[in-house]
């Protein structure tokens, strides 16, 4: 027969007043269930995909050369361009850790997850890029003063490095 209708109190005004004052929390908690639903990822071993993923970002000096030899040939009148980048140190990765204080004494423990079958891998917060050195930069317009000084400010945006570590140098023509 007929239909029962249910009257909340309060009606529409309460529920839009209710929408109007918390509409940031409810679009949080739509978008935290969301995410909940949403797939774990991967259908392989996860550990394969975390060891390509960090060794694809990993920095790579030779292809960070030949890169930045590759954009600095386009300066005009610069010619073919060779670029050779010192460092200070390598690549380092910090890693999480928990430090536990028992009155006087206190203990640093690395913070390991499980992977499955007993591995445990440390949970890493940031890897550090090495800082570079010093430039060295061999062009056949090297010895011209105005391609130099792009040379030279091309470089120090780049790598940050200030003008007085960065040598340009006349190559052969």
């Amino acid at each position: 027969g007929s239909g029962v209708k249910i009257q909340w109190p309060g009606g529409k005004a309460r529920w839009k007043e209710l929408w109007q004052r918390n509409r940031i929390l409810f679009i949080a908690i739509g978008a935290g269930v969301l995410l909940l639903l949403l797939p774990a990822g991967g259908t392989g071993t996860e550990d394969a995909c975390t060891d390509q993923d960090a060794r694809t970002e990993a920095f790579d000096l030779e292809d960070f050369e030949q890169r930045l030899s590759q954009v600095l040939s386009q300066v005009e009148g610069a010619g073919e361009v060779q670029v050779v980048l010192t460092l200070n140190g390598s690549e380092r990765t910090i890693l999480a850790q928990d430090v536990e204080r028992d009155g006087e004494h206190s203990a640093v423990n690395t913070v390991t997850v499980g992977r499955g079958s007993g591995n445990q891998q440390p949970v890493a917060l940031q890897t550090v890029a090495p800082e570079f050195r010093g430039a060295l930069v061999v062009c056949a317009g090297g010895d011209n003063p105005g391609v130099r000084l792009s040379l030279i400010q091309a470089v120090s945006a780049l790598t940050g490095l200030g003008s007085d570590r960065i040598t340009v140098c006349p190559g052969r023509q």
